[in-house]
């Protein structure tokens, strides 16, 4: 038994992966090229910034205790564009606002498990979903998927026991980039509602799909809020990493039980995060649509650019939103090939093993790319220093 429930899982993988920089000098004519995390690293557009401080001076309610599922204009906006973007009937009052989207996952599962359930998450798994699960005393049950790094859903039906309370898809995916198709989406959520469970999607990426439009039509079925909860984060679209705002849309009957964790953790979110965020969904929508441009013209880049790396022996699994996923030639596994791509390539990306159950020899194989804050010339220099790689 671990001595504590922090105790049952692993040290947080981006400081881990920090440390390695430790002692290691970086050329000016080689500097360190980061692709170890997805955040945005720019601030706030200017605009917004300025909403921010006006905020800050002139609304005295910033500055204190605000409701504990969020500010109601912004959860009636979220409300709308979502019913707007999915097709769907989505109400305020089916809308929460939470501290990052990391915190909305805290909140759901909390809300719909206790010691001993079960999860189910494909793998790769976004680690954080891992590790709250570790700390909360539920088993992640992983789902394999396939060399598209796709899951099936035949094989999660056989992985649902009468402990299992959800089903996690994150789409576009972190950490692999795919884009679930709406057909496999649609299909997970009938097997959801057939064995009496929730599908949670985590959609931190959605504004950054390829595909215009609805990535599915789950909210299209008047009855959603009866299986689906959606999870989504504001930081990658409006660079609000820093003022921690998330949302997730759920039933009336589930929220209930995650104003009780929020009052809890953290009182309310964010109140100037919140009013940003709210500014821009009203204000930023050409802005964003030229951020998703470039980043899919940097996914574009990883794609056309990954032929010599191919050659070698590399295999590019998957890419898309912030993120590419490969399999790399080497003997070695990731875990001992990651630190040594600082130190001889000035690299700095997370291996597989961070993201597949311990001894997984597929995580080995594996490694993450999230290249949102590089250019095209960046990932060019990239994988010209992977190309030279003599291991």
């Amino acid at each position: 038994m671990p001595f504590s429930s922090t105790s049952a899982t692993f040290a947080p993988p981006v400081m881990e992966a920090r440390r390695w920089l430790d002692g290691v000098d970086f050329p000016a004519d080689r500097p360190l090229i980061n692709v170890s995390q997805a955040a945005p690293v720019e601030p706030p557009h200017p605009d917004l910034r300025a909403a921010i401080a006006d905020a800050a001076l002139h609304n005295d309610t910033v500055h204190l205790y605000g409701p504990v599922l969020g500010l109601p204009e912004l959860r009636a906006e979220v409300a709308v564009s979502v019913g707007r973007t999915y097709d769907g009937a989505v109400s305020a009052a089916q809308v929460a606002i939470t501290s990052g989207c990391n915190q909305a996952f805290a909140a759901t599962i909390d809300a719909l498990c206790g010691a001993g359930d079960e999860v189910i998450l494909p793998t790769p798994w976004y680690f954080n979903h891992k590790m709250w699960l570790d700390m909360s005393g539920v088993r992640a049950v992983p789902l394999a998927t396939d060399t598209g790094l796709i899951p099936d859903v035949a094989d999660a039906a056989v992985l649902i026991t009468p402990r299992t309370r959800a089903i996690v898809l994150v789409t576009p995916n972190n950490p692999g980039g795919v884009e679930y198709p709406p057909a496999l989406i649609a299909a997970f959520a009938a097997l959801a509602r057939a064995r009496g469970i929730k599908l949670i999607v985590d959609e931190t990426y959605r504004d950054f799909h390829s595909q215009s439009g609805a990535p599915h039509d789950l909210f299209a079925d008047p009855d959603w809020a009866d299986v689906l909860i959606q999870l989504y984060s504001f930081s990658k679209a409006y660079r609000l990493t820093g003022h921690r705002v998330g949302a997730m849309v759920a039933a009336k009957e589930t929220l209930a039980e995650v104003e009780k964790f929020l009052d809890t953790v953290a009182i309310c979110p964010n109140q100037l995060g919140q009013h940003a965020a709210l500014w821009g969904m009203r204000h930023l929508g050409d802005w964003l649509a030229g951020e998703r441009a470039e980043i899919l013209a940097r996914r574009a880049a990883i794609e056309v650019g990954f032929a010599p790396l191919a050659a070698q022996g590399w295999r590019l699994m998957g890419a898309g939103a912030y993120f590419a996923y490969v399999a790399h030639p080497f003997e070695m596994p990731s875990h001992e090939l990651a630190p040594r791509l600082v130190r001889e390539a000035g690299i700095l990306m997370l291996p597989g093993t961070m993201f597949t159950p311990e001894g997984d020899p597929a995580g080995a194989r594996q490694l993450r790319i999230a290249f949102a804050n590089i250019d095209a010339a960046g990932i060019d220099d990239m994988y010209r220093r992977l190309e030279a790689l003599a291991l």
